[in-house]
């Protein structure tokens, strides 16, 4: 994990509209924080801003030391978990978990290897051979953790990342 810190971090649309303003944040290696605010306040445009997919209006924003603000998301080295899990349809449980793996070009071993590690974490053993039509809501969140671990990132950014959990799994994942 890398440190991540927000210094006057703004974010302003089109419209003037001030979604975030001046945000402070200081995020140490191998800490985990938890945004906590009524919805609309800001925090999932943060977490995009972090991971590349919002554009920051001004500030500093540094993941390892380093200035990220005009960084591609590809280059971050950074692993979100949407609310809407973001999932391939078209893909198994099992591929869409490996596929960052395959993208950095892995071999089949380490993808097998890794993706059961993982998989026997989530509790998903037996769904490797599913497409996300057939997964349940918590399962769904599940292999969209899965993809987030699997690539072993400087930080996770999650958003929502229990909320489709049963209480069991929620208590094994925290």
């Amino acid at each position: 994990m890398a440190e991540v810190v927000l210094e006057n971090i703004c974010k302003t649309y089109g419209n003037n509209f001030h979604a975030i303003d001046q945000l402070n944040l200081s995020v140490e290696d191998g800490e985990f924080l938890i945004l906590v605010g009524p919805s609309g306040c800001g925090k999932s445009t943060a977490l995009r801003m972090i991971a590349g997919l919002e554009d920051v209006t001004s500030g500093s924003l540094r993941i390892g030391g380093i200035d990220v603000v005009d960084m591609p998301p590809k280059d971050r080295d950074i692993a979100m978990v949407f609310q809407s899990y973001a999932l391939y349809p078209h893909m198994t449980v099992f591929e869409n978990i490996a596929f960052s793996m395959r993208l950095a070009g892995k071999s089949k071993a380490e993808r097998k290897k890794r993706v059961d590690e993982i998989a026997k974490t989530l509790q998903l053993t037996s769904l490797l051979d599913s497409k996300p039509a057939n997964l349940s809501g918590g399962q769904r969140q599940r292999v969209a953790m899965g993809r987030a671990m699997v690539r072993e990132p400087a930080a996770f950014l999650m958003d929502e990342p229990l909320s489709n959990l049963d209480a069991k799994l929620r208590v094994q994942m925290r």
